[in-house]
């Protein structure tokens, strides 16, 4: 919910406090910054904190990092409230990953695709609530309001629980062995295309509500429409798994993010929903293929290896969403007469160079397609010789 009430506000918040688009990205990159810190420092600590206690300190963040946006009263309150809110929604994959592994160990992929069909879901939620609440006259504020409901209904649900052990734990495996695992280049390949694969997914869609308002559409609902079709797509993902392996499944997500993406810079009005269709399959399966991928082959990283992914994806979007505001505000400026400040371009100026910085993004799943397409060809190798 939070990742599209965020990409509602982004507006509200350049205007209401005086801020850059540049500006707006770093507040809203700090809640993948967060993201990276809660799993970096949470996930190694799940076996010995245990997954509930790391559950109860996703709570206490998200009830502080509401409130504390909307009361917010200037940049660095914003920043330290989103921030916040990042090291709660790190905390809550950091120990929840490892959990459906532990869960479902012959089933990984599959049933991660199925836990994380609640990330896109909850944009979708979030989103309709921005959109329906902004046409009632309900502000950004009460919008972000809206999160404290389902804080609420996970709080009482988990008072109780009992939380297994992690599967590293329960198959004997040492925290020196784990540390070793993490170490596997194999391994690092991946986190360095996790780096790649969650900056297409996550950076260009923080942005989409704002740079699409300006191109002839409901920037909010074609974040929903990806984001409903991303739900729907993972929760079938035990289809694709079965027919084209995960490594299949994660080159033919490359291929599609670059289409979508070059598809949403050439096109405008109602034929923005078609380039989003393709992005949207295209990004998909991307996240929880990727851990389900590491999860079942480099299982002796147990949560560590897990929470390396998990904070590296954040990380990446961390960086690449204040990176792409950049190049917004540059391809505002570029088409405006000399002395002309930024705040006066025109929509039509800002939906060309929205646009175009969404195409430039698109370079990120070129680069994967060529990583994937070679990692599968020689993986296909092996298997030839032997028959």
């Amino acid at each position: 919910m939070s990742f599209a009430l965020r990409g509602a506000a982004a507006g509200d918040w350049a205007s209401q406090f005086s801020l850059s688009n540049e500006q707006v990205g770093l507040i809203n990159s700090a809640a993948f910054w967060g993201f990276t810190l809660a799993m970096v420092f949470g996930g190694p600590l799940c076996d010995t904190l245990g997954l509930g206690r790391i559950v109860g300190l996703a709570f206490f963040g998200h009830a502080v990092g509401i409130l504390l946006t909307i009361f917010a009263w200037n940049f660095w309150s914003l920043y330290a409230g989103t921030l916040i809110f990042g090291i709660a929604n790190g905390s809550v994959e950091a120990a929840c990953n490892p959990l459906i592994a532990t869960l479902y160990p012959t089933d990984k992929t599959t049933k991660l695709n199925h836990f994380h069909v609640w990330f896109p879901g909850g944009i979708v939620i979030g989103g309709l609530l921005s959109f329906a609440l902004g046409k009632a006259g309900f502000g950004w504020k009460a919008q972000f309001a809206t999160m404290l409901v389902p804080l609420v209904v996970y709080g009482f649900s988990f008072i109780g629980q009992k939380f297994p052990k992690t599967e590293r734990v329960e198959r004997g495996i040492s925290t020196g062995e784990m540390f070793g695992a993490c170490l596997n280049p194999a391994f690092l390949l991946m986190v360095g295309c996790m780096l790649l694969t969650a900056a297409t997914e996550l950076a260009p869609g923080q942005w989409i509500p704002s740079i699409l308002g300006h191109a002839g559409v409901s920037g909010i609902l074609v974040l929903v429409w990806i984001t409903g079709l991303m739900a729907v797509g993972r929760q079938f993902a035990g289809v694709f798994v079965h027919k084209l392996s995960p490594l299949g499944m994660l080159l033919m997500s490359a291929v599609l993010s670059a289409a979508g993406l070059y598809a949403m810079s050439q096109m405008t009005g109602t034929m923005l929903f078609v380039a989003a269709t393709i992005f949207a399959l295209g990004v998909c399966f991307f996240w929880p293929t990727m851990i389900g991928f590491v999860s079942e082959n480099f299982p002796k990283t147990g949560a560590l290896g897990l929470a390396i992914m998990g904070g590296a994806g954040m990380l990446s979007a961390s960086y690449f969403i204040p990176v792409i505001g950049k190049y917004y505000d540059r391809g505002i400026a570029a088409r405006l007469p000399a002395g002309v400040e930024a705040a006066k371009a025109s929509i039509e100026i800002q939906a060309a160079a929205g646009l175009e910085t969404l195409g430039k993004a698109a370079v990120l799943p070129v680069i994967l397609a060529v990583i994937f397409a070679v990692m599968l060809v020689l993986r296909k190798k092996p298997q030839a010789a032997a028959h």
